[in-house]
């Protein structure tokens, strides 16, 4: 017998219309939550072009004819992370979104919002789950919200950059580059604006997102705060085993990578600016996804647009301001990480078994002055380092360290140098165990590795038989301090300061923890960001 069995579910919208979806329910036949995907949030829009909002006025379907919201959002053409991509599920108009929504009464208030943005280094991934992934979630555990994932463009679809594509767009009045972003926050106003009509309360939405999707959470915070307060959504955020980054390359520094796109692809640099782009628009999405791993530049990366992404971002950090715009807004974060981030950065795109090659392959992601930085500290003498196995090995630890643990301990230092209360206002978390069905995600051998995690923040996630009765036991504290969090309670750790963490330990106990990795963190964060 099945542990789920699912129904259609239609849902009076109001003057959004009608919409079909799907009721999940269990082996007692009680409706454990409500399923709709593939949601519209945005027109299908040309390649390398901004999205395109859809007017309050869009309406979804009649009671006769409700719209058909049982599928799912559209993948963006992409690479495979471990494996080939699969073509066939592609789909450029990727402008959907799934919505779980609790069973049962909603509150007067409405139900909170969690908006969740998907990892895969900005250039894989897709928001994808079975209807049931989150039955369990919402149906038996403490947390009691509705959750939005939205798809975005990754890679070269999402965040390719130059000044052919800066210049058509000033010309058009459109926002430049970023476009991933860009999806990611109209997908946001959407929700905003509607989630209403869904059993929602549009005045408490958390902005949550796992590595690639932390990373993009903190844009849309830092976005969102640069509003005036009246347009800002945002009310409390989710970090996921990332950091604020590094301040991104400027459109002069990415046009090597588009002048190099260009060459894999036979588009002359000779032709004009509008000349390249069309041919560029035209070129097959497979071939498109195809010479991407073959290039020097292939991690296509968000641009300092002057937009979306102040000039002054990481100053802003650096010099107290950001602190003090989150202080003025109430903003509460949770950020943190688990004990062995590093096995599975290690795997993506790994580099050949030298100093230089580590050096080239962290080139593709970061600014070189940074990467230079970073290697000066970490390596010195160009010789491998005692706590790496070998150059893989190594290239592992440092991404991890430019991508969680350094930049994390750097941003929480200067969020407490900035007058935020660490325990209080930023709370840190550090996960050193892990549930077994997380061998779906990395193998056993890997540990308590990156993204083993979301096993664990999504109650099993749907992965194989989920959590067993002993392991829901043993999350049962940290899923309630998770759930009160994005309902909005005033949630503070028990010793506050900006070196301790609340820990998940290897022996399933939770309890505050003081972080051993700070000061090496604070000298990875002032090399590369200082």
């Amino acid at each position: 017998m099945t542990k789920f069995s699912t129904s259609p579910y239609q849902l009076d919208l109001g003057q959004l219309g009608f919409v079909e979806g799907l009721s999940v329910t269990g082996k007692s036949s009680s409706t454990l939550c409500h399923y709709f995907g593939g949601i519209p949030y945005a027109y299908p829009v040309e390649r390398f072009r901004a999205p395109r909002h859809l007017p309050l006025s869009h309406r979804y379907g009649s009671k006769d004819k409700p719209a058909q919201f049982v599928g799912q959002v559209g993948v963006c053409p992409q690479s495979g992370f471990i494996g080939l991509p699969n073509p066939s599920i592609w789909n450029e108009d990727c402008h959907q979104l799934n919505v779980w929504i609790p069973s049962g009464d909603t509150p007067a208030e409405g139900w909170p919002v969690f908006f969740y943005l998907f990892g895969g280094w900005l250039q894989f991934g897709d928001p994808n789950m079975a209807p049931e992934a989150l039955a369990e979630l919402l149906s038996e555990s403490a947390f009691k919200a509705i959750v939005v994932m939205p798809g975005y463009r990754v890679n070269a679809f999402g965040f390719l950059a130059s000044k052919e594509l800066e210049d058509e767009a000033r010309s058009n009045g459109e926002a430049y580059s970023n476009y991933g972003f860009w999806d990611q926050r109209t997908a946001l106003e959407w929700t905003h604006d509607r989630i209403a009509a869904f059993g929602g309360n549009k005045d408490n939405i958390t902005v949550g997102g796992y590595s690639a999707g932390s990373y993009s959470t903190f844009q849309q915070l830092a976005y969102d705060m640069y509003l005036p307060s009246r347009s800002s959504i945002i009310k409390r955020v989710c970090m996921l085993s990332n950091g604020p980054g590094l301040q991104p390359r400027s459109t002069a520094a990415r046009q090597e990578q588009f002048d190099e796109l260009l060459g894999w692809l036979d588009i002359p640099l000779l032709l004009s600016p509008a000349e390249k782009l069309s041919q560029l628009r035209n070129v097959p999405a497979r071939q498109l996804v195809a010479v991407q791993s073959s290039m020097k530049f292939h991690e296509f990366r968000p641009v300092t647009d002057g937009s979306f992404i102040s000039e002054n971002l990481i100053e802003s950090i650096n010099d107290g301001s950001f602190a003090k715009q989150l202080q003025d807004r109430g903003i509460k974060i949770m950020n943190g990480e688990v004990c062995s981030e590093h096995y599975l950065y290690g795997a993506w795109r790994t580099p050949d078994w030298s100093y230089d090659a580590v050096y080239e392959r962290l080139v593709a992601d970061y600014p070189d002055s940074r990467v230079k930085k970073l290697m000066d500290l970490r390596v010195p003498g160009k010789r491998l380092p005692a706590f790496a196995e070998d150059w893989p090995d190594l290239f592992g630890r440092l991404y991890a360290e430019v991508q969680v643990h350094d930049l994390e301990r750097g941003f929480a230092n200067l969020l407490d140098k900035g007058g935020l209360t660490i325990g209080k206002d930023l709370l840190r978390y550090r996960i050193d165990w892990r549930a077994k069905c997380a061998d779906l995600i990395a193998p056993p051998e890997w540990k308590v590795t990156h993204s083993t995690d979301r096993a664990i923040w999504f109650w099993g996630a749907g992965l194989g038989q989920g959590l067993t009765a002993d392991e829901k036991t043993i999350l049962k504290e940290f899923n309630a301090t998770f759930a009160r969090f994005v309902n909005g309670d005033d949630v503070q750790w028990s010793q506050q300061g900006p070196k301790m963490m609340y820990r998940l330990d290897s022996a399933g106990q939770t309890g505050m923890w003081e972080d051993d990795r700070w000061d090496h963190g604070l000298e990875g964060w002032e090399a590369m960001n200082g």
